[in-house]
C-alpha cells in the first residue's frame, strides 16, 4: 500500500503587464500538479508556448503520478512547441520556462517533485524559513555563480531577463528537479519573474503570510507586483499542504539524479 495521504489547497492569479493587450504567461493549479510558464517570442508566440506547455501537464490531473511520468510530460511539452513553431513559421524560436509542483509517487511514499526550467521560481515557505527552491536559468545567474556580479547587482541588471535554458529548443530540455517530502503547513509560491522582479524576497514572505486562504495571497502577490511597477506580465501560484502523513524540516530535502530522469527519456522512444 501507498502512504498517500498529502491533503492541498491552491489559489492562482495573473494580469497581463502595463499597456500589454496579452498575456505570455500561464498557469495549471488542479492536484495533483501546479505550475507556471513564461512565454518567449512576441506577443503571439509566447502565449502559445506557455499555452502548450501547460497543456500537457493538464492533461494529467487527477491521476497518480511518477516522476518519470513527469519528465515525460515536460519532454512532450517541448516537443508539442517544436511542432506548433514548424506548422506556423510566424511562431519559429518560441519557448517558455516552467516551474512548478507535483505530487508523485516514489516506492511507498508521496513526494512533491519540484521542476524548473528558465527564470520563473519556486519558493517554499516553512516553520524553518522561506527559501528559494528553483534556480533561475539565467545569464545574470550565471554571472553570480562565477563571480563576475554581485546577486545585489544582478537584481538591477540589464541583462537580467536573458534566458539560457527554456522549453522549445531542438535538443531535450535541461530541467531540473528536486524531491521534497511533503510539510504540513508548508506554503510553495510559483510565480514568474513579473513577480520576483518585482518584489523583494522579504515582500514575497511578508505577503505569503499575511494572507491564510491561498487565492487571497496569490491574487495580494500579483496585485504588489503591479504596483510595484512591473512592467511584465505577472503570474502566481500559491498551494498550500494542509495535512502530510509525515512532517519533516527542510533537511530533508534531496535532488532526482539526472541519469534518471535521462533514463525516462530514452524510454520514452522518440
Amino acid at each position: 500500500m501507498t502512504d498517500l495521504g498529502t491533503v492541498v489547497a491552491w489559489g492562482a492569479a495573473s494580469r497581463p503587464g502595463p499597456a500589454r493587450a496579452t498575456n505570455e504567461d500561464a498557469a495549471f493549479a488542479r492536484s495533483p500538479i501546479f505550475a507556471v510558464a513564461d512565454g518567449m517570442g512576441g506577443h503571439v508566440g509566447g502565449a502559445t508556448a506557455s499555452a502548450a506547455a501547460v497543456a500537457e501537464l493538464e492533461a494529467l490531473a487527477g491521476q497518480e503520478l511518477s516522476a518519470d511520468t513527469m519528465v515525460r510530460a515536460i519532454d512532450a511539452a517541448n516537443g508539442s512547441i517544436l511542432s506548433k513553431a514548424e506548422r506556423d513559421p510566424s511562431l519559429m524560436g518560441m519557448g517558455t520556462t516552467l516551474a512548478g509542483v507535483a505530487l508523485v509517487l516514489d516506492g511507498p511514499r508521496e513526494l512533491w517533485l519540484a521542476f524548473n526550467i528558465g527564470d520563473s521560481r519556486i519558493y517554499r515557505l516553512l516553520r524553518e524559513g522561506f527559501t528559494q527552491i528553483s534556480v533561475d536559468h539565467s545569464l545574470v545567474q550565471e554571472l553570480v555563480d562565477s563571480h563576475e556580479l554581485s546577486a545585489e547587482d544582478a537584481v538591477t541588471d540589464t541583462r537580467r531577463n536573458v534566458v539560457t535554458r527554456a522549453l522549445g529548443s531542438d535538443a531535450a530540455p535541461e530541467v531540473d528537479f528536486w524531491l521534497l517530502t511533503p510539510s504540513e503547513g508548508e506554503r510553495f509560491l510559483l510565480c514568474s519573474d513579473g513577480v520576483s522582479g518585482a518584489l523583494s524576497v522579504g515582500s514575497l514572505e511578508q505577503l505569503l503570510m499575511m494572507h491564510h486562504d491561498p487565492q487571497e495571497a496569490a491574487e495580494a502577490l500579483v496585485a504588489a507586483a503591479v504596483e510595484a511597477g512591473t512592467k511584465d506580465d505577472v503570474t502566481a501560484v500559491v498551494v498550500d499542504t494542509q495535512h502530510a502523513p509525515e512532517d519533516v524540516s527542510m533537511q530533508d530535502t534531496v535532488t532526482i539524479e539526472r541519469p534518471r530522469a535521462d533514463a525516462a527519456r530514452q524510454g520514452e522512444g522518440s
